[in-house]
């Protein structure tokens, strides 16, 4: 089973600018990272998981939890690795994002990987991920009839310029 990497506290008192304190649960995130990779500028490979909570096979782009001290171009090149069995040449980082800013400290690091090499994918045992090329019009297509739903996926497209 995967490593649990959050914190949740409850009932954390937490003081408002307008001087009131308020009760709050926050979930203390690590951070994470996104990867969108280019096979080339007109392909990117997403992925089709099973995410246990949905109970059911979603539509993302690779993406993964900060270990500690881990850097965060690191974290990308292995949640890459893991995730689809790609090496890039040339990672660049296109900005972050909060995800849940509501109820969550995460921060989610976006990345562009270019210039790939394919090996051997290594998931995690409740990784169960089918990795697909996609074209900007497939993509599209997929957000239009509602089977991608995935936000930090979708931020990550429009961040490539891609939507």
């Amino acid at each position: 089973m995967a490593r649990r990497k959050l914190d949740v506290r409850r009932n954390q008192a937490v003081k408002l600018p307008n001087g009131r304190t308020v009760r709050i649960t926050v979930i203390h995130h690590p951070g994470a990272v996104i990867i969108a990779p280019f096979l080339d500028k007109n392909t990117v490979v997403m992925m089709r998981q099973f995410r246990p909570a949905l109970n059911k096979y979603i539509y993302e782009l690779p993406a993964g939890t900060l270990d500690p001290h881990e850097p965060i171009a690191t974290c990308a090149r292995r949640e890459l690795l893991e995730e689809t069995g790609l090496l890039a040449k040339k990672l660049t980082k296109l900005g972050s994002i909060y995800p849940v800013p509501g109820y969550s400290t995460e921060i989610i690091h976006i990345f562009k990987a270019e210039q790939l090499t394919l090996t051997q994918s290594q998931p995690e045992e409740y990784e169960v991920i089918e990795t697909i090329p996609m074209t900007k019009l497939k993509v599209r297509q997929l957000i239009a009839q509602g089977k991608l739903m995935d936000a930090k996926t979708i931020c990550t497209l429009t961040f490539c310029q891609w939507l």
